[in-house]
């Protein structure tokens, strides 16, 4: 490639990084404020959770449209292509993450302003602060190329898994101790799935930015915690 083209190729792949960085940050918003929504009963928050979805759902688009284009235009090789394939799927899995914050912000709302004891959401609050650590380390990775970073991200999946299983257990008690917290309580076991399901995508991208640097995936099985507590959430939360 001449120079020419290959400065115009390098700002295809400075545009595709720039629009991976502005929906992890989206990403990250929509996580922080649709458990703030759901923390404080916040239905006018939560609604706008919901409506913010759409500008992930559009920066997907456009990343697929950028990626299509660059590959057709540059026929790039190696690493590369691994860059542009790498930004594809960090895409997809950032927009399952702003869904799954969707699911989250739907639930308030059904909630409709009901108000139990607020012990009843701190586990999850938990959750959320740990997911939100590790995605914004793993794209701080993705942006920076750190493969150490990513890797103690893909390490820290299991953590998730079980802390997700505590905070069932945990609503469980609650729940025999009083039936009036069942509905909420329940309400919350879908939201830590959501939540729980968000870390699993982290663990994606950071075995995509393993795959951007090294051209290979993991060769490890992925570590995984105990989700069995309430395995029917699970089929319920995909369905």
């Amino acid at each position: 490639m001449n120079d020419h083209t290959v400065k115009a190729f390098d700002s295809d792949l400075q545009d595709l990084s720039r629009m991976v960085a502005e929906m992890g940050g989206l990403a990250e918003k929509l996580i922080a404020d649709s458990v703030d929504a759901l923390a404080k009963r916040d239905t006018a928050l939560a609604q706008r959770v919901t409506a913010a979805d759409a500008g992930i759902d559009a920066l997907q688009g456009e990343i697929e449209e950028r990626s299509v284009l660059t590959i057709a235009r540059r026929q790039p090789m190696a690493v590369d292509l691994r860059d542009i394939v790498g930004a594809l799927r960090l895409a997809s899995d950032l927009e399952r993450i702003g869904d799954l914050a969707k699911n989250i912000a739907k639930r308030v709302i059904a909630l409709n302003g009901e108000f139990p004891p607020p012990k009843l959401i701190r586990g999850v609050e938990h959750m959320t602060d740990l997911v939100l650590e590790q995605l914004k380390m793993v794209l701080d990775a993705y942006a920076r190329r750190d493969l150490a970073k990513a890797m103690e991200v893909w390490r820290g999946d299991e953590e998730v898994d079980s802390m997700c299983t505590s905070v069932f257990r945990e609503l469980l008690t609650y729940m025999m101790e009083d039936p009036r917290n069942i509905t909420f309580c329940i309400h919350l076991m879908f939201c830590a799935k959501n939540i729980e399901r968000m870390g699993d995508h982290t663990t994606n991208i950071a075995e995509t930015v393993h795959y951007i640097i090294e051209g290979q995936p993991i060769a490890d099985p992925r570590p995984k915690g105990d989700t069995t507590t309430i395995p029917s959430l699970r089929a319920a939360e995909l369905g």
